[in-house]
């Protein structure tokens, strides 16, 4: 096989709490990653020669600063002998600083797809090692599982949870999860729960009530759609919001009614995601 086409999905935080801080600097959570069908898809193809590319390039990330380059250095780092070129194509669809993993996605579907291509044929352990040292959301993306996770995110259990459709708005703004997790007023403190206190409603994102006090525009997208669904809350350290529904029809309807600076979509939830398969023991 010389090429392969793969849905770099989208995730979702259904809750996000901080339970600590570490000496390192990095937080200890909990949170619960909800996979989706919808992402950014990426394409895989092998080259005559040794030169890796990326199309398009985005303009605010420059070439090797991009985690899809990053995660092909990586193994070409570890395979120790000359391997063939690749030509990636990237189809961008979901917004970047939206706090729905579209980065670590690619950088995980990367890992995935070149281990393959390329026959280094390195195990899931490995993979996930390498992903976490790329960044903390990328492992989810390699187990392929919705997942309960803690650690920094790493620790990841996989999770049923009951299909349903989600509306995903995207304000317009930027949001630095590096501003958000070094901020003095976030909360750090948050007593951890188990699966049944989630289920039973116990559980909030953690960042959301900074972010909203930081972004207005998060805050309006927020007091919009909770118009419509109890269940609205924001993704990750934002900007996106999400709200679940019964049913495709009832999200679309939704959507329909959004005000213009709210982009959006639809996705159905995933309880593994394709890229799962690809993945060697």
């Amino acid at each position: 096989m010389s090429r392969l086409q793969l849905l770099a999905p989208a995730k979702l935080n259904l809750f996000l709490h901080i339970t600590g801080q570490r000496a390192d600097g990095y937080h200890e959570l909990q949170t619960l990653f909800q996979l989706l069908d919808y992402g950014d898809q990426l394409s895989f193809e092998l080259r005559d020669d040794s030169q890796v590319t990326l199309t398009p390039e985005l303009a605010a990330v420059p070439f090797e600063d991009n985690l899809i380059i990053r995660a092909a250095r990586v193994l070409q780092r570890i395979a120790g002998h000359s391997l063939p070129g690749v030509d990636i194509t990237l189809s961008k669809r979901l917004p970047m600083g939206g706090g729905i993993g579209g980065g670590s996605s690619n950088a995980a579907t990367t890992l995935v797809a070149l281990n393959h291509l390329w026959q280094l044929n390195l195990p899931k352990q490995r993979l996930l090692s390498l992903g976490a040292q790329l960044g903390a959301d990328i492992p989810v993306f390699i187990a392929g599982d919705t997942a309960w996770a803690e650690g920094v995110g790493e620790r990841l259990t996989p999770t049923k949870t009951p299909d349903c459709w989600y509306l995903v708005l995207t304000p317009p703004c930027h949001v630095s999860t590096a501003e958000i997790f070094s901020h003095k007023d976030l909360t750090r403190d948050t007593r951890p729960i188990k699966v049944a206190a989630f289920s039973q409603g116990g559980s909030q994102n953690d960042c959301e009530a900074l972010v909203r006090k930081l972004h207005p525009e998060v805050d309006n997208a927020l007091i919009w759609l909770k118009n419509f669904s109890t269940s609205a809350r924001m993704t990750g350290t934002g900007a996106c919001v999400f709200a679940s529904f019964n049913s495709e029809r009832d999200a679309e309807q939704v959507l329909a009614q959004a005000p213009p600076q709210l982009s959006g979509f639809i996705a159905k939830s995933l309880q593994a995601s394709p890229l799962k398969a690809l993945v060697p023991d």
